[in-house]
């Protein structure tokens, strides 16, 4: 059983969120519960608005909610009909790829068959630790363990050894997928080595585009083009996850994002070593080459169209969640994203 073929004229749009921490409207902070209920809201939402696929991070510290993405989708499922569901990513590094199985075998089931895993080795290191990983085993950690989720994914039973947990021999996984395969891809930062490795699964990939000029990208869907054809494996699916936020117009959007998406980026800069984040640098990531799509409706939907055409994208996510940017404000991006953004992608590029 293949994946679709990579096609821009069938773009998917979908929405991503890590569960940030937000702020009510007399700016108090709100509790994490709050901000799960407020997620599964935003998700009804995006259905609503008819867009097609919703994902959720999995973080594990104080600026961000979502720590089991599986249980939140389990409730997602159960508010919608047709949207597909997913994470953004599941940190497979530090998780068993066995139980990651399990978890999005049932939200498969619940779900009639909407669940998708976006697997990564993740930005963040905090769930090493928390876990019992070394970071030192980082790139085995992942390698190993997609190589061991490839096999599941199939729903046969699996034989497969390795460094990094107990050997498997002919052994079954439940529950089983009702439509026979569990639909995962491949996220990556940007290494020409996570894309080859992808590509030598046979598994989509999903490119998360955070900074500096998209297309810089394209050498890389190259490679993964070409790597699918030398491992024999047939076209597979290239998707991208940008930050951004829409709102009427592009200043209403930047002056909305700005201070939320500032406190955020200073206070990762702090912890990684880098330098205050400016407006200026911001302004220029909204611009027409820059990574962010914030902006007007006609201004994101260009941007998109651009970007997919040149990167032969089959999807394209957002991160409408920015630090303490409010709900409402939030779900105003969602909708203007559905009804407004994606018909005028769709028409752009059925012009081309």
């Amino acid at each position: 059983m293949s994946e679709p073929t990579t096609n821009t004229q069938q773009l998917e749009i979908g929405v991503e969120t890590f569960g940030d921490i937000t702020t009510a409207a007399d700016g108090t902070t709100l509790h994490p519960a709050q901000v799960l209920r407020n997620v599964v809201a935003e998700a009804k939402a995006a259905e609503a608005a008819g867009l097609d696929f919703f994902g959720v991070g999995e973080h594990h510290r104080d600026d961000y909610a979502i720590s089991a993405p599986e249980v939140v989708l389990g409730a997602i499922a159960s508010v919608t009909e047709s949207i597909k569901l997913g994470t953004a990513v599941t940190v497979l590094s530090s998780d068993d790829p066995v139980r990651v199985y399990e978890r999005f075998a049932t939200v498969d089931g619940l779900s009639n068959g909407r669940a998708e895993a976006i697997l990564g080795r993740g930005s963040f290191v905090e769930s090493f630790p928390l876990f019992g990983y070394e970071l030192s085993d980082y790139e085995l950690l992942f390698e190993e363990k997609l190589a061991l989720f490839a096999k599941l994914r199939k729903g046969e039973p699996v034989s497969w050894s390795g460094q990094t947990r107990p050997a498997l021999r002919n052994q079954s996984v439940y529950p089983p997928i009702e439509n026979g395969i569990l639909n995962a891809w491949v996220g990556v930062g940007g290494s020409p080595e996570s894309v080859v490795r992808a590509a030598r699964h046979g598994l989509p990939l999903f490119l998360a585009i955070i900074g500096g000029q998209p297309m810089a990208f394209e050498p890389l869907t190259r490679l993964y083009k070409r790597s699918l054809e030398e491992f024999g494996h047939q076209p597979q699916r290239i998707g991208a996850h940008f930050h951004g936020l829409v709102a009427e117009t592009d200043q209403e959007a930047q002056d909305l994002l700005w201070p939320h998406y500032k406190i955020t980026m200073d206070r990762l800069g702090a912890e990684r070593g880098w330098p205050p984040a400016s407006r200026m640098r911001f302004e220029a990531s909204t611009g027409a080459d820059g990574s962010m799509l914030a902006g007007s409706p006609e201004t994101v939907a260009r941007k998109i169209a651009r970007f997919a055409t040149g990167l032969g994208l089959s999807r394209v996510d957002i991160k409408y969640s920015a630090g303490s940017l409010p709900h409402e404000t939030m779900l105003r991006s969602i909708e203007l994203l559905g009804t407004k953004v994606k018909p005028l992608v769709l028409e752009m590029l059925s012009d081309k």
